[in-house]
């Protein structure tokens, strides 16, 4: 699937059809939480995430999605970023470690919507006192685009109020990359992104849908290499990187998530 370049607003309807596939990617997340322990391999965790998939009738998402700037199809049903890996890691042989900051990312469809979801957790019971605060700020930075997200505003106020919480921390944000549209397909317009000005950019309706990524470093830089796979993004720097989403509805009442558990 690429990207559609139209901007569709859902009715309610719709929304509550993405929300059902929304539950889908939080059950997937929800088991490779619990799944996430020491000695699992990375390819464990996508087949527990396959398995939820299965039993709810719904379809990888991820797997063979091919864009133009990746050199193969992607293997896996989720990305699963270890480290300084920030985003788009291929689910492999890895075994988890204590102390691993694992970033998991979950896109689902379910009769013909998508949900698309991630997480990111420290693996073991005794997690670095920076790494906690690395995932507590970006899931704040979420949390402050989600706030954002309500008729009349702008796409920048979500920039704004996600870059806001990401750069007082100190923390660096992965460059030229954000959230999307979602629906129909996995990738709709628009670009959502991770820093901007309030107040500027395209006027925030109901109905439309959005998925909200920041993807924190904390070694503050910007700036990624690229793996020799062609998929997996690693902070320039070595530092680790947090990464969390929600499928965010905007709605006359306020945002709705339809990723949530």
């Amino acid at each position: 699937m690429l990207r559609r370049s139209e901007i569709e607003l859902k009715t309610s309807g719709e929304v509550d059809a993405m929300r059902e596939a929304g539950r889908v990617v939080a059950r997937c997340l929800d088991a490779v939480r619990a799944a996430a322990t020491v000695g699992t391999s990375l390819e464990e965790l996508d087949g527990v995430a396959h398995d939820v998939m299965k039993d709810a009738g719904a379809v990888p998402a991820f797997l063979d999605y091919h864009p133009h700037f990746a050199p193969s199809p992607f293997p896996g049903v989720i990305c699963a970023s270890v480290n300084d890996a920030v985003v788009h890691a291929i689910p492999g042989p890895h075994r988890l470690a204590e102390g691993d900051l694992l970033s998991v990312d979950c896109g689902a469809f379910l009769d013909g919507w998508c949900g698309d979801a991630a997480i990111s957790l420290v693996v073991g019971p005794d997690p670095d006192p920076a790494d906690v605060a690395l995932i507590a700020t970006t899931e704040r930075a979420l949390q402050a685009g989600i706030d954002a997200a309500v008729p009349g505003g702008k796409l920048g106020d979500l920039g704004s109020a996600i870059g806001t919480v990401a750069r007082a921390a100190g923390y660096g944000m992965l460059a030229d990359h954000g959230g999307h549209g979602i629906g129909r397909a996995m990738h709709e317009a628009p670009h959502v992104p991770n820093e901007g000005r309030a107040g500027r950019g395209m006027r925030l309706r109901a109905g439309l849908v959005i998925a909200i990524e920041p993807m924190l470093h904390a070694g503050g830089g910007d700036d990624y290499v690229h793996d020799a796979d062609g998929w997996t993004l690693r902070t320039a720097d070595g530092s680790r990187a947090a990464h969390v989403e929600h499928t965010v509805a905007i709605t006359d009442d306020g945002p709705r998530v339809l990723t949530l558990a």
